[in-house]
């Protein structure tokens, strides 16, 4: 769907297009806020630290930046705290309103009534636990912003999923295998099909993979689903930046410093949220 720059090991990249660009926002009213007790977010003192990885993709570049201290759900936004969201505030998301939604089933395709309650189309339903998707970028802000949240931005999502310490993964710096511990819910490891043998094909109940989380106890930081910032893309105005990783990405898209940008106003069936908050002065 969008380009995406194949850095400097053209023959791997060319694969990563298949599955690290599947990602492909209007900003919906937020309506009346409500609490953000049941989001479950935890506090992050900020700092500085190097984002990014000299040996990703170009525009990975390595560069120090500063982190004010912030708030971040554990988890991510699971289906039942969206449709207790839908039901309070009335919200349609953009694939309701254009009657489709994009699904992975080995290449990118247009599903018609693939929505968030039918995250693969009309035969498929969601689960309670699991992380909501089928959410565009505005759809994702408008959740936060009736929570009286924000999305995060890359550089706090970064600091969180990676500390101070250089890591490349949430955990450390190994990449996941299928075999052994089980450190996310990801694809297979070589680009590029959906793999079950850590647990799930698709998505997977939010935390269920505790061995794999960050340095400051978030959860699915890798895997599982992307994670829709509020960040542009750099030299992509109208793209916003994912992160994360999704169930059918291989490691090296499950990196901390790996980001994709894709148009705000599309929901997909491997993306979906956490939100961010202020820590009050």
């Amino acid at each position: 769907m969008s380009r995406q720059t194949t850095g400097k090991k053209p023959k791997k990249r060319l694969a990563l297009h298949l599955v690290c660009g599947l990602v492909l926002l209007p900003i919906a009213s937020a309506g009346a806020e409500t609490p953000a007790a049941d989001l479950d977010l935890i506090a992050v003192a900020g700092g500085r630290f190097v984002m990014g990885d000299a040996e990703g993709d170009d525009n990975e570049a390595p560069r120090a930046v500063e982190v004010a201290p912030f708030r971040l759900m554990r988890h991510e936004v699971t289906n039942a705290q969206f449709a207790r969201f839908v039901v309070a505030s009335g919200h349609a998301t953009d694939p309701e309103r254009s009657g489709f939604g994009y699904v992975w089933a080995g290449r990118w395709g247009r599903v018609a009534g693939a929505d968030w309650r039918r995250p693969r189309g009309p035969d498929t339903k969601r689960i309670a636990s699991h992380p909501v998707v089928q959410v565009s970028a505005r759809d994702a802000a408008a959740f936060c912003a009736w929570h009286g949240l924000r999305l995060p931005s890359e550089a706090e999502w970064e600091f969180a999923a990676r500390g101070q310490d250089g890591r490349r993964y949430p955990w450390g710096t190994a990449p996941p295998r299928q075999d052994g511990t089980r450190l996310a819910n990801f694809g297979t490891l070589a680009c590029c099909d959906a793999d079950a043998s850590d647990g799930y094909r698709t998505t997977a109940p939010v935390g269920s993979y505790p061995a794999g989380r960050a340095p400051f106890d978030h959860h699915d930081m890798a895997g599982n689903v992307w994670e829709w910032t509020s960040s542009r893309f750099p030299g992509r105005p109208r793209d916003v930046v994912l992160r994360g990783g999704g169930w059918g990405n291989n490691p090296y898209c499950l990196r901390v410093s790996y980001r994709h940008g894709n148009p705000p106003d599309i929901g997909l069936d491997m993306v979906g949220l956490r939100c961010a908050g202020d820590v009050a002065p």
